[in-house]
């Protein structure tokens, strides 16, 4: 199972890819039915939260200020962490990790996970490495790292956390629409 990165900053950028691979290492594991699903989707699920939150709190509101990425850019990336985050807890409530049910599940994060881990590193990623300097991200890894580690440590990656912020998520996008229509 590879190991939780204890990150402490860097260029964001860089930061950032490094999760990235663990997350497509740790989605390996999960489709081993030889590992032990259960602590690797435990890791998963904590990493993945604080990296999701981490961006959306410190990442994506610079980038956006310094005119890298626009607001478009930065909604479809938090509407695709929710639907990564609706995916992981559909897997976390399955009880049987050696289910077909289990297999399902870890098919549908893994998709879900892939094409956000490939958008953002298109449209997020490489604007960030042009359009801001180096200084700017250095102190953004440096946030990212912080917030994800004070992530990690309240214990973000609770099938209760993970569910509080599915119905956050679907209470936002219903009031959303409501909005829309009047």
């Amino acid at each position: 199972m590879p190991k939780i990165l204890q990150q402490t900053g860097g260029d964001v950028v860089e930061v950032i890819l490094a999760d990235h691979r663990w997350f497509e290492e740790a989605m390996r594991e999960l489709r081993d039915v030889g590992s032990d699903r259960d602590a690797v989707l435990a890791d998963l699920a904590t990493v993945l939260i604080a990296h999701a939150e981490a961006e959306e709190s410190k990442v994506y509101p610079a980038l956006r200020k310094k005119q890298a990425i626009d607001s478009d850019e930065v909604e479809h990336s938090e509407h695709e962490h929710d639907e990564g985050n609706e995916a992981l807890l559909a897997l976390m409530e399955v009880t049987d990790s050696s289910s077909e049910e289990f297999s399902e599940k870890t098919h549908e994060l893994s998709e879900a996970l892939s094409h956000h881990l490939d958008e953002e590193e298109r449209d997020i990623l490489n604007p960030a490495r042009t359009e801001v300097d180096e200084e700017v991200r250095l102190r953004l890894g440096t946030d990212f790292a912080t917030e994800r580690a004070r992530q990690i440590d309240a214990g973000c990656g609770s099938i209760e956390n993970v569910r509080k912020l599915v119905e956050a998520a679907q209470k936002k996008s219903e009031q959303k629409k409501t909005a829309q229509k009047n």
